[in-house]
């Protein structure tokens, strides 16, 4: 059954949830190593493992290589 909802003077359909079950952790997802996990930590992929890593140091060691381009606005 869909709703009818109006926002603004756009008409759109609003699709009801119906999964009962609730959402996963990092942990859980086979992929993603989490086991060093800190405040301030990302995910970073590492194409030898194949997986996900929580980690605090962007560029370990002595090479600081980490470019990251945000795009232009």
């Amino acid at each position: 059954m869909a709703i009818k909802v109006r926002v603004g003077q756009t008409q759109g359909v609003k699709v009801p949830t119906t999964s009962s079950t609730s959402g996963g952790t990092m942990a859980s997802l086979q992929d993603t190593d989490v086991s060093n996990v800190l405040n301030g930590s990302v995910l970073v992929f590492d194409a030898n493992t194949s997986r996900w890593v929580a980690v605090n140091d962007l560029t370990p060691g002595n090479t600081k290589n980490l470019d990251v381009n945000g795009g232009s606005f």
